[in-house]
């Protein structure tokens, strides 16, 4: 099992939005950067835990944890010309973009903000906190992970 970090903006869809959806399970849609992707398509697997991350906003911070619940499948988003991630070089019979699904299973007991997460010598490395990281997709070592959670 690996773990992850995604980044959402909590205006476009947070962590309550994902708590909300019926069985708590939403597709994670338009990542629309290569190395993010290889990571969706070739890496994900079901039963991986994830960070949900809040990007965007006035404090940038881990709030909750979901699992992968459905391998890398096309992102649909990408063929709609009506869709803000529509792309006119992905088509239905070879995909440029691709999406998981993602459930819900619980918030943390505190959100830990990025500036916190810096300050910690355990994370030296984490790619979240390394300059200019602009991945909405991001590997968490399992021992980073643990300890992001010590920190609840």
């Amino acid at each position: 099992m690996k773990h992850w970090l995604m980044k959402s903006e909590p205006g476009e869809f947070g962590i309550d939005d994902l708590a909300s959806r019926p069985n708590q399970t939403e597709h994670w849609d338009g990542v629309r950067n290569y190395q993010a992707r290889n990571m969706i398509r070739d890496e994900m697997k079901i039963d991986d835990l994830v960070f949900i991350y809040h990007s965007n906003c006035e404090v940038p911070a881990i709030l909750g944890i979901a699992r992968i619940v459905r391998e890398a499948y096309p992102d649909h988003t990408a063929f709609n010309p009506e869709h803000k991630h529509f792309d006119p070089m992905s088509k239905p019979d070879s995909p440029r973009w691709f999406m998981v699904d993602v459930q819900f299973v619980r918030k943390l007991r505190r959100a830990i903000p990025l500036v916190e997460l810096k300050d910690k010598p355990e994370l030296e490395g984490l790619t979240l906190i390394r300059r200019g990281n602009r991945l909405s997709v991001l590997p968490v070592p399992e021992e980073m992970w643990n300890f992001i959670l010590s920190l609840e």
